[in-house]
């Protein structure tokens, strides 16, 4: 069992999920189309290109940020 931190909620999975994972169950959105978003994973940013190659493991406090448009 993997426990990560996700935008301040604890999250159990069962296998270590990658970043494009994690965008992909938070936005509701495949990862390649998750315009406007930024994730820190441990308080470091994680390039776009980076997310479906990185694992995340137990403990890791990801924050995923997206952008929303105002006026």
């Amino acid at each position: 069992m993997t426990t990560l931190r996700v935008n301040g909620r604890r999250i159990d999975v069962a296998e270590p999920p990658t970043i494009a994972a994690i965008v992909q169950e938070v936005t509701q959105r495949p990862a390649g189309f998750a315009q406007g978003v930024a994730v820190a994973v441990n308080g470091e940013v994680v390039p776009r290109g980076g997310w479906a190659g990185t694992q995340l493991v137990d403990g890791d406090t990801v924050e995923i940020i997206t952008a929303v448009q105002g006026g």
